[in-house]
């Protein structure tokens, strides 16, 4: 039978409780706990299954210990006191299995339409129904650009993964903090000729204690390039220009590292009618169920900070799930 729903003609409708945006931890646990209430719920991601952890380095390690990581109420486990990208993917993939969550893997969001009770999200592979929509993208799939011509090339890499195929190169890493400061590292002890460049006079001051004196000794005994109050203006084939207290300079490069960050896909949420308090910076939410100025559209994880992505993180993110999934099962009755 072809039903007509919001514009869209369709053979038949799937139809969910709730449809979830995001596989990453947050969006899991809002999964999982939904599915501990009896609420058929969906989730679709874009990428895989917690996909901003795939894009990890490869050989990270988490800053936080396990028990900080869990949702579900999994253990998990870890061999040393801090677990690895490796352990967390592997944990998160046995809780997606324990509990048999319905996740839509590589499956973009085009659209959400509709009122509370009646929504109609449509992605690249079909359209569904659901009564209550959760937000959970996170940020670390949408990367903060340079803004600069050449930034199209293939060489410019804007996730990190390992630093082996740039043995014996001219590598540029952009940025100061933990994660430009990690990479800095990896590559000149794997050989790369590294030169790192920062807008600001140092490395930034939230850098892990014991990076930071590290990545400060490499470029002070000139081992790594350090430029400072410098900024990337133009990136070609073989080389990058940079503007520097001292003036414009062009040195040769074979790869670019533009490490300056990652912020939540605002173009995506505000098609779906989210948007920022101008002074708060954050979207307007009800502390108590988490549901946004868009009757029926709860936030969860990093979004609900806004721009303050510093705010939330999985360990705290971890807990919206049980907030929302309460607050859902009260409105579904």
């Amino acid at each position: 039978m072809e039903i007509e729903s919001g514009g869209y003609a369709e053979t038949e409708l799937s139809s969910f409780d709730v449809i979830i945006v995001g596989a990453g931890p947050t969006g899991l646990a809002c999964g999982i706990e939904l599915k501990k209430l009896g609420i058929d719920t969906m989730i679709v991601d874009k990428g895989c299954l917690v996909n901003s952890l795939y894009n990890y380095p490869t050989h990270m390690t988490f800053f936080t210990t396990p028990e900080l990581l869990e949702i579900g109420d999994i253990p998990m486990t870890s061999l040393n006191e801090k677990p690895t990208r490796t352990e967390a993917l592997k944990y998160y993939r046995r809780v997606a299995e324990h509990y048999k969550v319905n996740v839509h893997q590589y499956e973009r969001v085009q659209s959400l339409d509709g009122v509370d009770g009646d929504f109609t999200v449509v992605t690249d592979l079909g359209v569904y129904k659901a009564k209550k929509i959760i937000l959970s993208t996170g940020y670390y799939d949408v990367p903060k650009m340079l803004d600069v011509p050449g930034e199209e090339l293939p060489k410019v890499i804007h996730y990190y993964r390992e630093a082996h195929p740039y043995y014996n190169h001219d590598v540029l890493v952009v940025g100061a903090k933990n994660s430009a400061a990690i990479a800095a590292l990896e590559l000149y002890w794997t050989g790369a000729r590294v030169t790192l460049v920062h807008r600001g006079p140092e490395i930034h001051r939230h850098v892990k204690y014991w990076i930071k004196p590290n990545i400060e000794n490499r470029i002070k005994n000139g081992e790594i390039t350090g430029y400072f109050n410098t900024r990337v203006v133009e990136i070609r084939e073989k080389s990058v220009v940079l503007e520097t207290p001292e003036g414009v300079e062009e040195v040769a490069n074979d790869f670019v590292f533009a490490m300056t960050g990652y912020t939540p896909d605002w173009t995506f949420l505000n098609a779906a009618g989210i948007t920022l308090d101008p002074e708060t910076q954050k979207p307007r939410t009800n502390p108590d169920t988490l549901e946004s100025e868009r009757r029926g559209v709860f936030l969860a994880g990093v979004i609900v900070a806004g721009m303050h992505t510093n705010e939330i993180f999985i360990e705290n993110g971890r807990f919206h799930g049980l907030q929302i999934a309460t607050a859902i099962a009260e409105m579904l009755g």
